[in-house]
């Protein structure tokens, strides 16, 4: 696989966690209730597999070595990408803030868990659209052959060094469980 075909596949996972969000602001709508403990895992995945795992390969790794192939980091793909990643933390650090008032039924933090889970799944949605169809395709064309094969081991090493051992793992069965809820 190619690097963006990982990444991609990782986007997968991310877009089931969406699915699962999306549902649980529905059932936050409907019922007024939340279900502080899927919203605490959907937060901790987004965490550590979307923006720990996924996002530092594309910020530390794919985006660097497109700018060194001449994409600008400033007013093109990445400077958007980077821009929306920022964006993505603002709402889940507003989710898990608003997280501990909310189990306890505060009305207000109900609502910011409900308004930011949404806000975050519309971003991620046209962001992940964005890379999938413009960005990824972009950086197939200018990455040579050992640009793919440099960012493809340094993917696995990101995942063996940085994110830890199985934790790759240990997220993807979360977000089917997640899925499946």
């Amino acid at each position: 696989m190619t690097p963006t075909e990982l990444l991609m596949h990782e986007h997968q996972i991310i877009l089931m966690v969406l699915g699962a969000a999306e549902r649980e602001a529905q059932s936050i709508q409907d019922t007024g209730q939340i279900h502080a403990g899927t919203v605490e895992q959907m937060v901790d995945l987004i965490r550590n597999f979307a923006d720990r795992c996924h996002h530092a390969k594309e910020e530390d790794l794919l985006f660097v070595r497109l700018q060194e192939r001449g994409m600008p980091a400033q007013g093109g793909p990445i400077g958007v990408m980077l821009a929306e990643h920022v964006e993505g933390r603002r709402l889940v650090k507003a989710v898990a803030e608003a997280l501990p008032d909310a189990a306890k039924g505060d009305p207000q933090a109900v609502a910011a868990v409900r308004s930011n889970l949404l806000g975050y799944t519309r971003l991620l949605r046209a962001h992940i659209s964005k890379e999938d169809n413009v960005l990824y395709p972009m950086g197939d064309r200018i990455l040579t052959p050992e640009d793919q094969q440099w960012l493809v081991k340094e993917f696995d090493r990101v995942e063996a060094e940085e994110t830890g051992a199985g934790v790759h793992e240990k997220y993807h069965q979360m977000a089917h469980e997640l899925a499946e809820s």
